[in-house]
């Protein structure tokens, strides 16, 4: 999905192994995800979307007036928050350690691949459709 302040801004669904980078949006009042190479079209994610990020996840807090805050987390899972009040942003990444950050609060610039999108949900008398599967590769430390 796109948070509400970006509907009059072109967008795009995103895809696995898009990348994205967070960025503001000169004629909205938000930050979002754009495809690399194109500032100017949002790149609207799913709930549920897995995220994989180049560096630890770094936030805007103090309005410029504190340090940014670093997240030691490379990878997100996109959430709405706050559906019940219409004009607030409900884009959000929830880390592995169950916090939530707002894709609003978002340092520009950071890079980010889609690793999953979320399931489709079943038309009636079909399966649902399993979302597409990114193999990762981890090293057993003995």
């Amino acid at each position: 999905m796109c948070d509400y302040s970006l509907h009059n801004v072109m967008s795009t669904p995103a895809k696995v192994g898009d990348e994205l980078v967070s960025t503001r949006f000169p004629q909205a009042s938000t930050r979002g995800f754009c495809a690399v190479g194109r500032p100017d079209v949002a790149v609207c994610v799913m709930p549920g979307t897995e995220l994989a990020f180049a560096a630890d996840i770094e936030c805007d807090r103090g309005m410029g007036l504190l340090p940014n805050r670093r997240y030691r987390a490379r990878v997100a899972r996109f959430r709405q928050v706050d559906l019940d009040k219409p004009y607030v942003h409900h884009d959000a990444l929830e880390l592995p350690d169950g916090r939530l950050v707002m894709v609003t609060s978002l340092v520009e610039g950071q890079c980010a691949t889609v690793l999953q999108l979320p399931a489709e949900p079943a038309r009636e008398g079909e399966a649902a459709t399993p979302a597409p599967v990114v193999e990762h590769h981890y090293r057993e430390i003995v």
